[in-house]
């Protein structure tokens, strides 16, 4: 059995010869180097989240995305902005409620969470489902993302309107960043969310 490896003209219908797909697969593993040495040049891929809420349910949305991107290779910030700064400080992020009010997942009517008293049984609630399933606390989530290089921003602006003082803080959070730093985190990332 012989293969005929002689070189035919490409025409109209026919096959391209050995020497002209030997020629195309250069090219396309020349662009191919090309690309993967621009990629490169740019560094991990980069993401910035921004936290706005502050209330145990959405502490963990952007404490598990941050910890995850990172554990993955991206360089990630969190600018955490109003009630989003409690998941940052120390002894605040430890008392972090869920209302029952106004959260349409809630197996009861707002008539009856809007007792007294409901937001603190239904905070019991979440955190007896948190401890019972073994899911990691605020604080080791916080810890663990830091432990991966993920950067921790709290916003200036806000921590002087509630009266904060920087030293309440986890230790390793960036404080005194303005809006202007978020914004060019956001502009330079490829992924971008706010929670």
């Amino acid at each position: 059995m012989s293969t005929d490896t002689t070189s035919t003209p490409a025409g109209d219908g026919d096959q391209p010869s050995r020497s002209e797909l030997v020629a195309r697969v250069a090219e396309l593993e020349d662009r191919l180097a090309a690309v993967e040495s621009d990629t490169d040049d740019d560094g991990p891929p980069k993401m910035s989240i921004i936290a706005t809420k502050g209330t145990l349910d959405m502490a963990y949305p952007p404490l598990i995305l941050a910890s995850t991107a990172a554990a993955f290779g991206y360089e990630v910030t969190v600018f955490h902005t109003f009630w989003g700064l409690d998941i940052l400080h120390e002894e605040r992020s430890k008392d972090l409620k869920l209302s029952s009010v106004g959260n349409p997942n809630m197996p009861m009517p707002n008539a009856l969470g809007a007792l007294p008293g409901m937001d603190r049984l239904t905070t019991e609630m979440m955190k007896k489902r948190i401890r019972d399933n073994d899911t990691a606390s605020i604080e080791e989530l916080i810890q663990t993302s830091l432990d991966l290089g993920v950067e921790f921003q709290a916003c200036q602006m806000t921590i002087d309107l509630m009266g904060y003082d920087e030293d309440d803080f986890f230790s390793g959070v960036t404080t005194g960043v303005g809006a202007a730093t978020a914004i060019q985190d956001m502009a330079d990332a490829d992924v971008q969310l706010m929670i």
